[in-house]
């Protein structure tokens, strides 16, 4: 599998430890954030340390997760972008949208 969850008591944790969160990927993402939304899970942190590409479906998946912990009162970080991946969250403008920290530690400490 190349989503590793990790629940936590305040938060959970979704590694992706795929290179690339692209078309192959995204949906199972989706599915998983999902199913943790629904769960009562309300801030969710995406490790995104091992992958070095993401495509459009990647950024919806992306998407999905920052709005489903808004819409459910909750924060949503992305942690441990890649140079190639943070440019195109960049080029997206999304960098102003999104909570980006520089790894998982610094995404924890976030949601404290």
């Amino acid at each position: 599998m190349s989503l590793v969850v990790e629940n936590k008591d305040s938060y959970s944790v979704i590694k992706i430890t795929a290179e690339k969160l692209d078309s192959n990927l995204a949906p199972s993402l989706k599915s998983e954030l999902v199913v943790l939304n629904t769960d009562g899970v309300k801030n969710i942190i995406i490790d995104m340390t091992d992958a070095r590409y993401c495509d459009s479906s990647g950024l919806s998946a992306i998407l999905v997760a920052n709005r489903l912990c808004k819409n459910s009162s909750g924060h949503f970080v992305l942690s441990g972008l890649q140079d190639s991946v943070k440019k195109l969250i960049v080029i997206s403008q999304l960098d102003t949208i999104l909570t980006i920290t520089e790894n998982l530690n610094e995404a924890i400490e976030k949601l404290k």
